[in-house]
């Protein structure tokens, strides 16, 4: 261990480290509040001059968070929300919490990765204090040393640098689970970042398993990812397969998963959304295309998950065509934008590409979701909807009714009451009693 080394571990043991968090959404906020409660003074940065407003006022802009962390952090003097790269340079740590999506072609898109790399680069150029710089960003592997590293390398020579990745596993909306209580993978790229980056995780976090390089924790980031994209895609598969055997997926999976061993319970649903599931996996892919390999499970799953909203529409046209109606004209509405139930967050969300489906052939599309007021500004859709009232009325009115995401808060009893078709992609209605409605489940 460098005396270097040995410093900044001191610091994170002791708790009087400066933590800076670049980008503040649903990865970075929630390290933020595991940071701030483990005893740090914490930076937090971003680029969108809206959230550092909110902050510094107390609101939030993450809901399934509450109002409780960011009234907490507004009042805290060990906790600075700022748009200014400047404010980095006191900090003892920065961890990288930026968006990573893909490209036109599937291809990785690193320029967020490489944006806050240079950032943090300049702010500390020439400095003489170590410090510790750690990606959480999913990617594939190699990023953090043949990207983040070589940027930083040529801001602070020598010693003094500890560059790790340490990939986030935040699921939004999940009741009893934060970040302190989520295990923390750390690998660095060499030994003695591993180590002082554990040494950081390990004064916030309850549990860190360190690996032997930052390239197991991206693989490892990625392979917790593929293995639910490719479960998925194997029930959405067997959905319409069992379906034309007149036989309930939803049925058959409850079925199996009485099997206490060697079965994991996955359901199919309209279609992927979130960060990780949807686009994660073909880092890989990419990447392993640089190595001369195919990666046919993903890319497989990737088509077929991908096709799921698609599949969705045509069961609203089926639906329709029962009650002697065209999608042309047809009145239609979706239950849940949100991409998982009981949150409010749209990205990626299959409801998008369901709405888009829908208005090009013709439907007259509104959404209900109480936790989306708005559906507007997405990276690859021109929505822009807002949430109507979900009454017994606009129910009865709607020619169709597609569950898209199953929120608690949506009167599901009111749904079955005064729907007169459900296109069903989440088994809503199966829990509800003395249905009234024609349900096709999708």
């Amino acid at each position: 261990m460098t005396p270097h080394a040995t410093a900044l571990i001191a610091k994170f043991e002791s708790r009087r480290a400066t933590v800076g968090v670049v980008g503040l959404g649903y990865v970075g906020l929630p390290l933020v509040r595991a940071m701030h409660e483990a005893g740090f003074a914490v930076v937090g940065f971003d680029i969108d001059p809206a959230k550092i407003d909110m902050l510094r006022r107390g609101e939030a802009y993450l809901k399934h968070l509450g109002d409780g962390l960011v009234k907490s952090l507004a009042a805290s003097p060990r906790f600075r929300a700022t748009c200014e790269p400047a404010d980095l340079a006191t900090c003892d740590a920065v961890c990288l919490c930026v968006p990573t999506p893909l490209g036109k072609h599937q291809e990785p898109d690193l320029s967020y990765v490489e944006k806050s790399a240079r950032m943090v680069a300049g702010v500390v150029k020439g400095r003489r204090e170590p410090l510790l710089v750690s990606l959480e960003s999913t990617t594939y592997p190699g990023t953090t040393r043949e990207v983040v590293l070589p940027i930083l390398r040529e801001a602070v020579p020598g010693d003094g640098l500890f560059v790790a990745f340490s990939p986030e596993r935040e699921d939004p909306g999940r009741a009893g689970v934060e970040t302190k209580s989520i295990p923390r993978l750390v690998g660095g790229v060499d030994e003695a970042s591993t180590r002082v980056a554990a040494a950081m995780y390990g004064a916030a976090v309850e549990h860190v398993h360190t690996v032997a390089s930052a390239e197991v924790a991206e693989a490892a980031k990625l392979l917790e990812n593929i293995y639910r994209a490719v479960n998925i895609a194997l029930v959405n598969e067997l959905k319409p397969v069992l379906r034309s055997m007149g036989i309930d997926i939803w049925q058959v999976i409850d079925a199996a998963a009485t099997k206490p061993f060697g079965f994991q319970k996955f359901t199919p649903g309209p279609g992927l959304g979130g960060h990780c599931i949807p686009i994660d996996p073909f880092y890989l892919t990419w990447r392993a295309r640089e190595f001369g390999h195919t990666t046919r499970f993903i890319e497989l799953a990737g088509q077929i998950n991908h096709a799921m909203p698609l599949y969705v529409v045509e069961k609203v046209a089926e639906g329709l065509n029962g009650f002697g109606k065209s999608m042309n004209g047809a009145d239609v509405l979706v239950l849940g934008v949100a991409y998982k139930p009981d949150i409010d967050d749209v990205r990626e969300t299959p409801a998008a590409e369901i709405l888009e489906l829908l208005l090009e052939r013709g439907c007259r599309v509104s959404y209900h979701d109480p936790h989306v007021p708005r559906l507007a500004g997405m990276r690859k859709h021109t929505i822009d909807l807002s949430s109507e009232a979900l009454t017994p009325q606009r129910l009865g009115n709607a020619d169709a009714v597609v569950v898209v995401t199953d929120h608690k808060a949506i009167d599901w009893a009111a749904v079955g009451a005064h729907a007169k078709l459900v296109i069903d992609s989440r088994n809503a209605m199966a829990r509800v009693a003395g249905v009234k409605a024609v349900v096709v489940k999708a």
